[in-house]
């Protein structure tokens, strides 16, 4: 009798999952469900389209077709809203029920609200699906002047969207600098310039207190807390993501901020897995629970639970993954975790190159590089392979650092 998988999201977790499932079980049933209402496209290139340089052609990934020809079924526009784990089914918010053998979870996040007045006003845009960025190409192609929320991976797109429109614009941000957490003043000042170079202020120990809308109910202006007015009739939020964990409630299903999983992404319930941005998964590399959505990671994340749905144990999720900005002149990288660490140790080399490692228990465990990307795969290498680098960090951060200029054979290659 043939297996019933039942996959929860399209995204490229949940994709990789079914492409894996039917390579390796050419004659189960396997349905994907989405509450979204075309198949999957490629998030990494939404913001290239948003900024004016891409058409939607290339977003897309997957045409419906896609599906047919590998005989899963494809279920658009709709939202589960239970899940039985005894019963092992989910049910849709119109109330049809799906059975499965196996699940996997792949449901992502929702982009976080600001809460001040009038946040919810006309003008005011959220970036995380194909469609939020057709509404914000719609909107900033006819706007003035903009402001820009969230001084993280997903806010400085917004930025360079604006940039891209020529659209005069303000960054604010809660700090000294842009993504505090993972950058120094050195290194975050190299953004900073680029911004301003592009028409983008950053705009420093800020925040917004509120907006105000004109008659028609459109926002008008960002005010900050500091009462400090900003003109805008474009803005963009992007402050994180809230996990869709709310259809787990009351299922037994582990869970903090995203699905607990183990290492072969498997949550506490047998039969029921995750993948992608909800995890929070077990890290080999760290030795603790992590959780990363990057594209790479969640594709990966999907292909080893699908492996391990038809065989569990049969291959442990172990990934070091990347995210790049291709918005500037020059290249960014960031690699692993690079807010963690009980230590780091950085360099600046030019006006734009400067390179960042994290580092926990003696070991990398993530970094950021801006201008020469090329020792990322040994800095991946070091990290994937937990090598102690106590005591070496400045040989780390040497500009033309070989893995040989590292003491001990634990680091040779």
């Amino acid at each position: 009798m043939s297996q019933s998988y039942v996959i929860v999201g399209d995204g490229i977790a949940g994709a990789s999952a079914a492409e894996t499932l039917r390579e390796e079980e050419p004659d189960a049933d396997i349905t994907i469900i989405t509450d979204e209402g075309e198949p999957l496209y490629n998030r990494i290139l939404i913001k290239e389209f948003a900024k004016g340089k891409l058409p939607e052609a290339p977003i897309s990934i997957h045409e419906e077709s896609w599906y047919d020809d590998r005989d899963v079924d494809l279920v658009l526009n709709t939202l589960i809203t239970d899940i039985d784990p005894e019963g092992h089914t989910v049910t849709a918010h119109d109330g049809t029920e799906f059975d499965y053998d196996k699940l996997l979870l792949a449901i992502g996040g929702t982009p976080t609200q600001l809460p001040v007045e009038n946040s919810d006003a006309d003008g005011i845009h959220h970036f995380w699906t194909f469609q939020d960025a057709r509404d914000i190409k719609d909107h900033i192609e006819q706007a003035d002047n903009s402001v820009v929320i969230g001084a993280g991976l997903l806010g400085i797109d917004l930025a360079a969207i604006t940039a891209a429109q020529d659209v005069e614009g303000k960054y604010l941000m809660r700090g000294k600098a842009w993504w505090r957490y993972a950058l120094s003043q050195d290194g975050a000042e190299i953004i900073h310039n680029a911004l301003r170079e592009r028409n983008v202020e950053p705009v420093f120990d800020s925040g917004v207190d509120h907006f105000e809308v004109d008659d028609d109910g459109h926002v008008t202006t960002a005010v900050d807390p500091n009462d400090d007015h900003y003109d805008a009739d474009f803005v963009g939020i992007a402050i994180g993501l809230n996990f869709n964990t709310e259809i787990i409630d009351g299922t037994g299903i582990d869970y903090d901020n995203g699905i607990h999983t183990d290492e072969y992404m498997r949550t506490n319930h047998e039969d029921i897995f995750a993948a992608g941005d909800i995890t929070e998964f077990h890290d080999l590399i760290l030795g603790e629970r992590a959780q990363n959505g990057a594209w790479g990671s969640a594709k990966e994340q999907g292909t080893i639970a699908a492996k391990n749905m038809v065989e569990y144990g049969s291959e442990e999720f172990r990934w070091v993954s990347s995210y790049s900005i291709t918005h500037f002149d020059f290249p960014f990288l960031s690699f692993g975790h690079p807010t963690l660490g009980d230590d780091h140790v950085e360099a600046k080399y030019s006006d734009t190159e400067w390179r960042r490692l994290a580092i926990k228990d003696g070991k990398i465990v993530g970094g950021v590089l801006i201008g020469d990307l090329s020792p990322q795969t040994k800095y991946k290498k070091l990290m994937r392979e937990q090598v102690d680098v106590s005591g070496q960090k400045e040989v780390l951060v040497k500009q033309d650092f070989e893995l040989d200029d590292l003491e001990g054979a634990a680091a040779e290659q």
